[in-house]
């Protein structure tokens, strides 16, 4: 089984494409939709979110957990890898989503690349660094806090959402590739792809990370077992809220969404979301 765990509903996009690759694998899917959004965060909160997310999906059976949220990928992947350390007893790998979109934007761009994204992923330069491992090229990051409340409330065909897009994507100058680097972007590329105008390719990372996962389990055998193509999710926030946005975002329907919320610092189920009303005095 494999582990998707993004910070709210956006991660379903990249989810999306490593089904449609990985057919007959199971996945079981972690929208953090309860504490989202995380790209207004700060860098220790998203480490103790992710910590309880990813240990949350071990203790689900899985062995490889994809880090499908930008934000975290940027922020806290290296962290997670160190603090989960593979060893003979407990086999298991976290991968990210960064270096793959990286690579793709080196190998699409003659030399100037422009990415946008979330306040925390932009503010990491986490692409820049990434970038420069791979070649000389110049990059332009501008964060767009706006965009992914935009596409959470269903307006993403609307004329709000381009003209969001448009004023932010008036201050790149001069690229030749533009890095949808939040989850949430792939569902504004209408928008996107007429705001940029001839010249520019826009990219959308989720089909190449879902080929370097290919890739990467057929270079790791065994590691992880093709299953019944099962899909199972959970998420923090109200699960038939997460069911109505999320169709969305995986393109077809869900199946029955599990809560999780927690309790004494981890993830834990429950069977049914708790909703207080009113002032709380503990």
């Amino acid at each position: 089984m494999i582990g998707v765990y993004d910070s709210g509903y956006g991660g379903l996009s990249v989810l999306r494409q490593l089904r449609a690759v990985l057919p007959r694998h199971d996945f079981i899917y972690l929208g953090d939709s309860g504490r989202a959004p995380y790209g207004g965060r700060n860098s220790d909160t998203i480490l103790d979110f992710s910590e309880q997310c990813v240990e949350r999906l071990f203790e689900e059976g899985c062995r490889l957990v994809v880090v499908a949220c930008h934000t975290v990928s940027c922020v806290a992947l290296r962290h997670l890898q160190r603090r989960y350390v593979p060893n003979a007893e407990a086999p298991r790998r976290i991968l990210g989503v960064t270096i793959p979109a990286a690579e793709a934007a080196v190998a699409q761009s003659t030399g100037h690349i422009g990415v946008i994204g979330t306040t925390r992923t932009i503010g990491s330069t986490t692409f820049s660094l990434e970038i420069a491992k791979l070649g000389p090229h110049r990059v332009t990051g501008h964060a767009a806090p706006l965009l992914a409340p935009i596409v959470e409330e269903g307006w993403a065909d609307t004329d709000i959402a381009r003209l969001a897009v448009q004023r932010y994507v008036d201050r790149f100058e001069d690229i030749d590739v533009l890095v949808l680097a939040c989850t949430h972007y792939p569902l504004l590329l209408p928008a996107f792809q007429k705001a940029v105008g001839p010249g520019v390719q826009v990219l959308d990372p989720s089909p190449h990370v879902a080929r370097r996962l290919v890739d990467w389990l057929t270079r790791h055998p065994g590691f992880t077992e093709p299953g019944q193509g099962k899909l199972s999710l959970l998420c923090t926030g109200d699960p038939e809220q997460f069911r109505i946005h999320g169709e969305k975002f995986l393109g077809g329907e869900l199946p029955r969404v599990q809560h999780i919320a927690e309790e004494q610092g981890r993830l834990a189920h429950r069977d049914r979301m708790q909703v207080v009303i009113g002032q709380v005095v503990r």
